[in-house]
């Protein structure tokens, strides 16, 4: 039986992902061998020529094609990094994605060494709040989902970040309407993809992620339209929200925040409209 080395795997997997029009090949073989091995990245660099046993070889084979298929690298090796924190993900919660790191810089500016309350409304792996609990330490932060098993990986992720988040179950902010409970910050990275835009989705995010966390209603924004009103319910007189919007929803998305103030569209680093923050004003 043929023995393969860590080298040979990397050189073979690489060019069968170029095969199949995977962008970062050599990166994608790495991160799988790597998981496999229960090693990290730097370990393959230095180890080329070390033999990788059957059992190591068949699960790896199975990765691949998994990855072939197009199912996200993320789902495979069930963990994706968001600000420099490693979190378990799954087909139950959306892949975080490095643009949405503007909302906790954003938050982490304002509010910096300060006490504050936020809210992080539909949060998936937790990814937002985690984060913001995290580079936040003075802060109370919640979180809410409709999903159970979205809360479940939540709550895994906050107990290995070793992070206090609050997490209730519930539609957008429904579990906060009956309480005196107001925040200094609103956040929210909801569905926001129309009917249309979702079928010209990348198989990779069509097929496996979870659709109720991408596909919105009507023009995309009709569910940040239905949030609006709770938000302004409550949020802090001079509190902030901040929503994740896709690229071109940006005007739109402006269009919709007639309630509140210093209302700007945050670009992420690609130059797309990202987020988009506004200020509750003085109640008259």
């Amino acid at each position: 039986m043929q023995s393969w080395t860590v080298k040979e795997l990397l050189e073979w997997t690489s060019n069968y992902f170029k095969e199949k029009n995977i962008k970062e090949a050599r990166l994608e073989a790495e991160i799988l061998l790597a998981r496999v091995l229960g090693k990290d990245r730097v370990y393959l660099y230095s180890n080329y020529d070390a033999p990788v046993n059957q059992d190591e070889r068949s699960i790896f084979r199975e990765f691949v094609k998994r990855r072939a298929r197009k199912e996200p690298l993320a789902y495979i090796t069930g963990t994706k990094e968001f600000m420099s924190l490693e979190f378990k993900v799954n087909p139950a919660v959306l892949i975080p994605r490095p643009e949405s790191e503007i909302i906790v810089e954003k938050a982490i500016d304002l509010f910096r060494d300060q006490p504050c309350s936020i809210c992080d409304i539909g949060t998936g792996s937790g990814a937002l709040a985690i984060s913001m609990a995290h580079y936040l330490p003075l802060a109370r932060v919640f979180a809410t989902d409709i999903s159970k098993q979205a809360l479940e990986t939540a709550r895994e992720n906050a107990a290995s970040l070793q992070v206090g988040v609050e997490f209730l179950e519930g539609d957008l902010l429904s579990p906060f309407l009956d309480k005196e409970h107001y925040f200094d910050l609103i956040v929210a990275n909801l569905p926001y993809i129309s009917q249309e835009e979702y079928h010209t989705l990348d198989s990779g995010v069509k097929n496996y992620e979870p659709q109720l966390a991408l596909l919105a209603p009507g023009d995309g924004l009709d569910i940040y339209r239905h949030l609006l009103p709770q938000t302004f319910d409550l949020l802090k007189e001079g509190a902030y929200l901040f929503l994740e919007i896709g690229c071109q929803q940006g005007e739109k998305a402006i269009q919709m925040m007639n309630s509140f103030e210093e209302v700007q569209i945050v670009k992420d680093l690609a130059g797309y409209d990202r987020v988009v923050m506004a200020r509750k004003g003085s109640v008259r």
